[in-house]
C-alpha cells in the first residue's frame, strides 16, 4: 500500500528573518494535506532558529499544524542547551498527526563544535547528540539523520538495523562541488541499507541548485534541483520483499539491489576487527 510525502525545497528566510520560515511551514503543511500527504519533509534547520541564543521556538506551531492537518511533520530546529555558552543540539523533529510530544533525533556526527560556528546561516556551539532513535508510524518505521551525515554511513546504519524502513535526510544548502557526490550517497544509503531515503534542502537565491531527492534501493523515483512542494507517492511493498529475501547466485536477474544485505551478509564476530577497542581482544 502507497503513502504519499511532500518533499518541501523551499525558498528559506536566512537569519535574522529566519521566524518567517514558521507561517511559510504551516502554509505548506496545510497545502500537502489538502493534497493527499501523509508526511511532511523540509529541511535542516527549516523553520529555524538557525543561531544562539535562540530568538523563537516553532515546536508548537509545527505540532499544532500536524495535529490538525492529520500529517506527519519532520522539521528541523535548534535545542538550546546554555545561551550564555551558545550551545545548542541541532535536531531534526518528528511531529505526529495524534499530537503529544515530537520525535527527537540529535545530529550525531561529527563530533563538535566545530561545525555551524560563526557560520554564514548557522552560528551556534554544535554539541553532538549520541542516540538513533526510530519511529513507528502506521506508514513505516522512520528513522531520521542529518545533512552531511550522508557521508558517515555508520549513521544510516544504525538506523536501518534498528528497523528504519525510510530515513528522512534534509540537507542545509547548496552542495556546490559536493552535489554529485552528494546526490550519489543519497541513492547508496538506499542500496546499502534497502530503505527508502528522503532528501531536500534550503534555497535562499533563485541561482542556487537544490537536492530534493526520493531515492529506493533499486531506482530514484524522484528528484529535483528547483524551488517547490513535490509530492511522491512511496510504496514500502518492494523494500519490505528485498529485505525478507535470501540472497543468490541469480538474484541480480530479477533484483535491482542487492538482497540480504542486513541479515545475511553480516558478520558481527568481526566488528571489534574493524575498530579494534581498547581492552577487546581482536
Amino acid at each position: 500500500m502507497s503513502f504519499r510525502i511532500a518533499v518541501v525545497q523551499p525558498m528559506s528566510h536566512k537569519p535574522p528573518d529566519d521566524e518567517k520560515n514558521v507561517a511559510d511551514a504551516i502554509q505548506f503543511i496545510e497545502k500537502a494535506a489538502d493534497q493527499g500527504a501523509e508526511f511532511v519533509a523540509f529541511p535542516e534547520s527549516y523553520p529555524g532558529p538557525w543561531r544562539m541564543p535562540a530568538t523563537f521556538d516553532p515546536h508548537e506551531a509545527l505540532i499544532e499544524a500536524a495535529q490538525r492537518c492529520g500529517v506527519y511533520v519532520q522539521y528541523g530546529t535548534l535545542e538550546p542547551i546554555d545561551d550564555e555558552k551558545r550551545t545548542a543540539y541541532n535536531l531534526l523533529m518528528l511531529a505526529r498527526p495524534g499530537g503529544g510530544a515530537p520525535g527527537k533525533y540529535r545530529r550525531t556526527h561529527p563530533p563538535g563544535p566545530w561545525i555551524y560556528t560563526g557560520g554564514k546561516y548557522w552560528d551556534f556551539n554544535y554539541t553532538a547528540g549520541d542516540e538513533y532513535p526510530v519511529f513507528e508510524t502506521p506508514q513505516a518505521q522512520v528513522g531520521l539523520a542529518m545533512c552531511s551525515e550522508v557521508y558517515m554511513p555508520e549513521v544510516s546504519r544504525a538506523l536501518s538495523i534498528r528497523g528504519a524502513e525510510i530515513i528522512f535526510l534534509p540537507a542545509g544548502v547548496d552542495k556546490n562541488k559536493l552535489w554529485a557526490t552528494w546526490r550519489n550517497l543519497i541513492w547508496s544509503r538506499a542500496i546499502e541499507n534497502l530503505a527508502v531515503v528522503i532528501t531536500t534542502q534550503n534555497l535562499f537565491h533563485k541561482s542556487q541548485r537544490g537536492l530534493a531527492m526520493v531515492a529506493t534501493p533499486e531506482e530514484v523515483i524522484f528528484e529535483s534541483t528547483k524551488e517547490g512542494m513535490f509530492l511522491v507517492d512511496v510504496d514500502l511493498g518492494r523494500v519490505r520483499d528485498l529485505r525478507t529475501q535470501k540472497d543468490e547466485p541469480t538474484s541480480s536477474g530479477q533484483n535491482g539491489a542487492k538482497a540480504g544485505v542486513l541479515t545475511q551478509w553480516q558478520r558481527p564476530e568481526l566488528y571489534d576487527k574493524f575498530l579494534p577497542r581498547e581492552g577487546v581482544e581482536s
